[in-house]
């Protein structure tokens, strides 16, 4: 099992519990700490402990190094640990490195959220290559959804190759938001009688005046609904922080805050009143709450929340996002509409799924060979 970053953290972890489970397979788990403080968040709430930790990030580091990083450290665990395969998930540099390294070393590649695509290399960046060109390395695919399969099957992915397992961030979500959730003093100033817009940006294509769009409609909201509130966790990137602190800092009823802990962030999802993110995951985890979601990008990998109607597309045109928000905030059946929709990704029992399909395929493996 290898990941990096938070957000595969979170999705891998029901995976890795479900393999601890079951007692003749050994599970080695393998981060790279592509994003540090936000990965061990993490592996602290679900109680993993990895084998090797890469220990990779740097401050302002690119994608040339950690790529060169990944395949580094994992050439001298693969030739030491000899897996029986490798389990990656998603879309990250650390997914495409880690299965490039199996690869060289002549070891089977699991994908787990395989099969997403916008068919545009360049949005999102760098994710839309490293999610296709491990889906070109994997040798078995968990999709999400039916879409995420036809996505494969038309690139020429066997179909005996892929299986739909429902989405793991639903396992993960469900097992951690609690009712009547406890924040403690980090939203101590959030008046949560008021409508809370959680919003989040980080994405490199919305960097610079993409952002200024999307927040000055956040400000534009703000000033003309007195009873609602922007909940913004900034990420760490100074590119994203800069912009934020210049132009919504000390605004009246905007909260920037650090970035939360997954267990307090998916409870604030859960008390907020509508999501405006460039976030993949969020898509997901959001309408599983009944938020509904405003996606602020052009181009979107889960086009099943689009047609179940779940998300809407408002990339970072200024004009766009205040109207379809505003829209949400006055008309009650459209926020209906929206919050009530079937979450097209899971019904929380993805890695079970998962589990099932790896058993057997290490257990016909390890038979072949002997």
């Amino acid at each position: 099992m290898v990941f990096g970053t938070r957000p595969e953290a979170i999705k891998m972890a029901p995976v890795v519990k479900e393999l601890k489970k079951v007692k003749d397979i050994d599970t080695v788990v393998v981060v790279t700490a592509q994003h540090r403080e936000m990965l061990d968040q993490v592996l602290r709430l679900f109680a993993i402990k990895p084998d090797y930790d890469l220990n990779l990030m740097e401050e302002q580091q690119d994608l040339h190094s950690i790529t060169a990083g990944v395949l580094n450290g994992m050439k001298d665990i693969l030739q030491k640990e000899k897996p029986n395969m490798v389990i990656v998930h998603g879309d990250t540099t650390t997914t495409f490195a880690a299965s490039l390294a199996a690869f060289y070393e002549k070891v089977p590649v699991g994908h787990v959220e395989a099969g997403l695509r916008t068919r545009n290399k360049y949005s999102p960046f760098p994710e839309e290559m490293n999610r296709t060109l491990t889906g070109r390395l994997a040798d078995l695919h968990f999709a999400p959804t039916d879409t995420a399969r036809e996505n494969l099957l038309s690139e020429s992915t066997a179909r005996l190759k892929i299986w739909v397992t429902g989405n793991t961030v639903i396992d993960a979500l469900l097992e951690t938001v609690k009712p009547g959730y406890d924040f403690g003093a980090v939203l101590d100033g959030v008046n949560f009688d008021n409508r809370i817009l959680l919003v989040t940006t980080h994405r490199r294509e919305n960097w610079g005046s993409g952002m200024k769009r999307i927040y000055q409609a956040l400000i534009d909201l703000v000033e003309e609904f007195s009873d609602v509130e922007v909940v913004f966790p900034v990420h760490r990137n100074p590119t994203v922080k800069d912009i934020a602190e210049e132009m919504l800092g000390g605004r009246e009823r905007f909260h920037l805050i650090e970035p939360l802990d997954y267990e307090p962030f998916v409870n604030l999802m859960n008390a907020s009143y509508l999501v405006l993110t460039d976030s993949g995951g969020m898509q997901e985890e959001a309408p599983s709450l009944g938020k509904p979601v405003l996606v602020l990008r052009d181009t979107t990998e889960r086009p099943e929340a689009l047609q179940a109607g779940t998300v809407k597309l408002v990339g970072t045109n200024q004009k766009k996002i205040y109207e379809e928000a505003k829209l949400l905030l006055t008309d009650a059946r459209e926020y209906e509409k929206m919050a009530r929709a079937v979450n097209p990704y899971g019904d929380g029992k993805a890695a079970q799924r998962i589990v099932r399909v790896l058993i057997d395929f290490l257990y016909a493996r390890i038979g072949a060979q002997s």
